[in-house]
């Protein structure tokens, strides 16, 4: 692992560690990637790791295919989806998947998570959407419906995986953590405002 690599690792850990400390991410579930510059290749989290006990060491290399190229254990099974991701969007270097569970209470309406707040309007240009995927990972049959959502919304920086959870996008891994927790508290304030109405405050 060169220095920038390792640099780039430890940037994930930072990440990793604040999306659990956060509570936006339990037990061993969740992962995170990082693109490595100038390659077609990535740094991602190995399967059944915790987010909390992540280390520079511990990450893997990858192929956009999730095909290991170096470092011990398993990728994630996720990393299919972060590898279509960094070949559709350039302007993304890390991804960060959680299963925050008021965007997972959003996620079964299958319905798109509204900017409810002025923070999330500032920054998103759209409704955060829902990708309705039978599956508990995002498989190569459903690829289109990624790359589907990226034409109509290029610059989107999350979305939702139905029943699942949320896939943030961001210049460098600290930024995409951010992202993940503010589609969290988008969630939150969506589901708050709609019991709001039903009690008709």
């Amino acid at each position: 692992m060169t220095q920038e690599v390792y640099e780039i690792a430890e940037k994930l850990v930072i990440a990793s560690k604040r999306a659990y400390n956060r509570g936006i991410q339990t037990g061993s579930g969740g992962n995170v990637s990082a693109r490595i510059p100038g390659t077609e290749t990535m740094l991602v989290k190995a399967s059944g790791g915790s987010l909390g006990d992540c280390t520079p060491e511990g990450f893997l290399i990858t192929d956009f295919e999730g095909n290991l190229i170096e470092g011990d254990g398993k990728p994630t099974r996720e990393a299919l989806l972060h590898g279509y991701i960094y070949k559709l969007r350039p302007d993304v270097n890390a991804v960060v998947h959680v299963h925050s569970p008021y965007a997972i209470g959003w996620s079964s309406s299958k319905k798109d998570l509204p900017l409810v707040t002025w923070h999330a309007q500032l920054k998103n240009p759209a409704a955060y959407p829902t990708l309705d995927v039978h599956a508990a990972m995002v498989r190569t049959e459903d690829v289109p419906m990624v790359e589907e959502m990226f034409k109509k919304t290029s610059d989107i920086s999350a979305f939702l995986l139905a029943d699942h959870g949320v896939v943030a996008m961001g210049k460098d891994a600290l930024a995409a953590e951010h992202t993940a927790e503010l589609v969290e508290e988008t969630a939150q304030v969506a589901i708050l405002d709609k019991l709001v109405e039903k009690l008709g405050l």
